[in-house]
Formats: C-alpha cells, structure tokens, sequence
C-alpha cells in the first residue's frame, strides 16, 4: 500500500528522517496515535507522549500476542519501557478479557476495543471461478497454534467426505502438512482474488489462533470479509462471537468435525439464507465507515464528555471502556 484516499502517508527509511515531520504534525494534532508493531514503538511512544496532541493514544493490533508474550517473561519491542500508564487512551483489536490485561499488566488507564473492519466496495460478492470451487474452503496463513483447530475442523471431515472438495488458500504450509486427495491448494492468493475465492464455495472456514480464541472477542479481518462477499460461515467458537454474528441464523459454530459434516450436509437454500443474513450484518455493523463512528464516539466520550445530539448511545457488551487498574466498566 503506498496510498490511502483522503490521508498523507508517509514512508520512511530511519527514524531520524521522519522525526522533524512528525513532531511538526503532533503539534497541532488532536490525537497523537502510535500502534503495535511499529518498529520505532518506543522512541514514536515518546514523541507522542511528549507532544501536544489533545489526546495520546496507543493501539494494539494484536492484543492476544502482547499479553502471552509478557506472559512468558519475553521482551515485547513495540512496547515503551514504562508502559502504557501515560497513555489517555489505549484501544485494542481484541475485546474481553483483554482489555483487563492491558490495564493490569500495562497500566493502562482506559482501554477501549476498536475491532476490525472491511471495505465493502472491495469484498463483495463476485463470480464463482471454477479454479476455487470447493464444498468447504479455509483461508489463511500457516499457523502452528492454529493447526489443531484445523485437523478437526478441516482435515478430518475431508478425510470423512471423500466425495467433496475441500480447498485451502495461504502460504507458508509446510512439506509435512497432512494433505489428502480431495484438498486442494491455492498458493499466495492475491488480495484481489479473495472475494472470488470466498464467493466459489459452498462454504468458508474460520479458524482462530489459540491466543485470541483463549481471550474471545477476537472476530479477524477474514471473518467479516468472507461474510460481505457473501458466503456462508462456518468457524471456531471463542467468548464475544455471538456479539457480532448470530450463531445458527448468520453463522454456523463448530467445535468438532461431526459438526462440520453436518454442515455440509445442509442444503444450498439454508446456506445461501445464512450467508444473506451475514451480509447484511456486515453491512450494517462491520464496516470501515461503522469502526469510524465506534473511534469518535471513544474520543469524544474521553475529551467532551457526552455524545453528538447529548444522546446515550446502546450499552455493548463488546465495546466497553475500561478506566483505572481496577478496570471498571463505563459503556459506550
């Protein structure tokens, strides 16, 4: 990505390069933000802190990750030494019980989730390509904590349902994956193709890392693009996925591979009226534009007080803000 509509973005080769910009933009910006994963985390945690934005604020992209790693006693790099205690805001990819442990490992004083998003102008649906046709598709990169999961789910009902065609799209599997005659594989498949790829099967496969799936209200960037290009969802349960799909009506949940032969076993009428339904949830709850409204609404709460129009917006289990180590709950 070298562009992005609307915005200035900015690519640098050494921290000190972009150093005289970036502290010329903070000084007058309302929100000073930095995330995970930021290779310059501490010194760019340090020049936001140190700046005069109206309101410093980390996120973590990957929360899960974060919290295992301190966990276990490793160095986390994109981290500030002291913390995230001086931060006003710190948002989180992940919700539940993750918005604790940035608060009582980290310090956090108000923890908020903002989850990911899909562009439904690019994910939508599009033509079957008969090169991706499957009765159960799965989409992602290579994970070792995922590979469990996707023996049961995936693996075990392909070597069940000889009859049906089971396709997996990623990289990075390795020469020992336990392959069998009826999956079939796509390599490095384009982001452009994914919608294609989504809209080919009778139905997609989502599986969680252990990581996110132990702390729940995790929903990937996978999940709501396979649903805005329509195709009907079949995944892995985790705490907080009721909050963003209904299971049995938008999305089928499965914990073992029994559960997933009789998925398949549905008809194409019901799968294409749970798919419709996921979509349209999409649509209306998991956009780009609905996370927008998500970001104002937590900084207009932390800097005005009160919401557009003095309005008390509907309590969310999945989007509460955390204030103080005690982490006590205020809705949004």
């Amino acid at each position: 990505m070298d562009e992005i509509p609307g915005c200035e973005l900015r690519l640098y080769k050494d921290w000190e390069d972009i150093l005289p910009e970036a502290e010329q933009e903070l000084s007058d910006a309302d929100v000073g933000m930095v995330t995970s994963y930021c290779a310059d985390g501490p010194a760019a945690s340090q020049l936001i802190l140190d700046s005069k934005s109206r309101i410093h604020c980390f996120y973590d992209l990957d929360t899960p990750v974060t919290i295992s790693r301190l966990l276990a006693g490793q160095r986390v790099e994109y981290l500030p030494a002291g913390g995230l205690g001086g931060f006003d805001l710190v948002l989180s990819y992940t919700g539940g019980e993750a918005l604790n442990w940035l608060a009582t490992l980290l310090g956090a004083r108000r923890v908020a989730p903002l989850y990911g998003s899909v562009d439904p102008h690019i994910h939508r649906p599009a033509a079957p390509a008969p090169e991706f046709a499957a009765d159960l598709s799965y989409l992602g990169t290579y994970a070792a904590d995922r590979q469990q999961t996707l023996d049961r789910l995936f693996i075990q009902p392909a070597r069940i349902a000889e009859n049906r065609r089971f396709l997996i799209g990623g990289a990075q599997y390795p020469s020992d994956f336990p392959w069998t005659s009826n999956i079939y594989f796509v390599r490095h498949l384009p982001p452009a193709m994914h919608p294609a790829f989504y809209s080919s099967s009778r139905m997609t496969l989502n599986v969680t890392r252990q990581a996110m799936a132990e702390m729940g209200y995790c929903p990937s960037g996978r999940l709501f693009e396979a649903a805005a290009s329509g195709a009907p969802l079949l995944s892995d349960s985790w705490e907080g996925l009721d909050e963003f799909y209904t299971p049995g009506s938008e999305i089928l949940l499965c914990t073992s591979t029994e559960d997933v032969l009789r998925a398949l076993d549905l008809s194409d009428e019901e799968l294409k009226r749970i798919a419709a339904a996921a979509r349209e949830r999409t649509l209306s709850e998991h956009t780009a534009d609905s996370r927008v409204k998500d970001l104002e609404a937590i900084l207009e709460d932390r800097h005005v007080g009160h919401y557009p129009g003095g309005g008390q917006r509907k309590p969310n289990p999945a989007a509460s803000v955390f204030e103080g180590t005690a982490a006590s709950r205020q809705s949004l």
